[in-house]
């Protein structure tokens, strides 16, 4: 198992998969936080998710470089919390639908290159209502574009629903 992605909508148990995979990881573990605390809601739920957590596991808060955060990691088990955040970063800093694709295909080809595991969380967004809003379209596609190039390079990719997982195969040709 090098690269596992872990799918599903907000709150259906991926963040609690992802600590139950890491925590049987017999090495060191190191996770990367991509969210960074502007409101209150945000700043406790990245609180809970610190409770969650041995107090022993590396932590990289990084909401724009994860490639540089998974090559710092070494040889622990990664789990990155979660793409879905970073891609929201990588637009508020300017970056281009184009520029946020190249960055998660090089981080997604690192993730999977790595020799001990990697566990990729993320919101499946392309489940629920057509977004009103231009914007909001514009992140659901491009979100949905960084979960398919991670999902590509993946060993596994598991759809997460009211804390079940189900794996999902390959695509067919």
């Amino acid at each position: 198992m090098t690269l596992t992605l872990l799918l599903g909508g907000a709150r259906s148990g991926k963040s609690a998969l992802a600590v139950r995979m890491a925590a049987a990881w017999e090495g060191p573990v190191c996770i990367v936080a991509t969210a960074t605390a502007g409101d209150d809601e945000t700043a406790a739920r990245i609180e809970r998710h610190r409770r969650e957590r041995p107090a022993e596991w590396t932590v990289f808060e990084e909401p724009l470089a994860v490639a540089d955060a998974l090559r710092g990691a070494g040889d622990a088990f990664v789990v990155v919390e979660c793409l879905t955040l970073w891609v929201s970063n990588l637009l508020q800093d300017g970056r281009s639908d184009a520029e946020v694709e190249d960055v998660a295909r090089a981080a997604a080809e690192l993730a999977s290159s790595r020799e001990s595991p990697t566990v990729v969380v993320s919101n499946e967004v392309g489940m629920g209502v057509v977004p009103s809003t231009d914007l909001g379209r514009m992140y659901r596609d491009l979100l949905g574009r960084v979960n398919a190039l991670f999902a590509a390079s993946a060993d596994r990719t598991l759809l997460v629903v009211a804390g079940r997982a189900v794996e999902l195969g390959p695509p067919r040709a």
